[in-house]
């Protein structure tokens, strides 16, 4: 499974980039506000950073766009900008459209604000290059997520579609865990999410126990 952060602040990027190899970058207009940033000026250093990889960012057109050409228009121009650009768009109408004629000329997206499997197959459908089914907000609405990403999966790998799976908004560990349990390709979430994965008390008192009986061993 690879993992995304999700995030527009550089200092986290180069952080999760050197401490994680982090796989790529997603961003929304929120982590943009919160960076401090002027939008241009956020994605284009980002895009300094990843100079050289493959490593994806997902840029978001404006949303409130609702014209699906006034979308491929600013797809086009994002896309322009950087080789590691993957232009983000709505699960509307308008935003699979946009997805499809993006594709004809080999610009890839990542559709957004997916909450069904219904979203996720029409995105697949349409070509885009990713898909993105959020489960924190989902879950903290009271609904079931587990079986959602399950089933995105499910249809992605019977009908062989190139679309990977990144799961969104993922909040805590488990939600990390069940999604690379059924087979999604990414989780993106932002950077507190990730270390505390990482960490367990057990680890802390383990790793305490093997300290004390080191310091209490000779070393030659």
């Amino acid at each position: 499974m690879k993992f995304f952060l999700d995030s527009a602040k550089t200092d986290e990027i180069e952080y999760a980039l050197e401490m994680w190899d982090i796989d790529g970058v997603t961003t929304n207009p929120r982590h943009v506000q919160v960076s401090g940033k002027p939008f241009m000026k956020v994605i284009n250093e980002i895009a300094t950073i990843f100079d050289g990889t493959d490593k994806p960012i997902s840029v978001e057109v404006n949303p409130h766009l609702d014209d699906w050409r006034e979308m491929v228009e600013e797809g086009k121009k994002l896309a322009a900008m950087s080789p590691n650009f993957v232009i983000k768009l709505p699960a509307t109408e308008p935003g699979f459209k946009s997805v499809h004629e993006l594709a004809k000329d080999g610009i890839k997206s990542n559709l957004t604000l997916v909450f069904s499997a219904a979203q996720a197959l029409q995105a697949m459908r349409m070509g885009a290059a990713f898909v993105s089914p959020f489960v924190g907000w989902k879950e903290s609405n009271g609904e079931e997520i587990t079986h959602f990403i399950d089933e995105v999966a499910t249809i992605r790998n019977v009908y062989g579609y190139d679309t990977e799976i990144i799961v969104a908004a993922a909040r805590n560990a488990r939600q990390i865990t069940n999604s690379a349990v059924v087979g999604a390709d990414i989780v993106t979430a932002g950077i507190p999410v990730f270390k505390d994965s990482f960490d367990h008390p057990y680890t802390d008192v383990g790793l305490g126990k093997f300290q004390s009986f080191w310091d209490q061993t000779p070393y030659e």
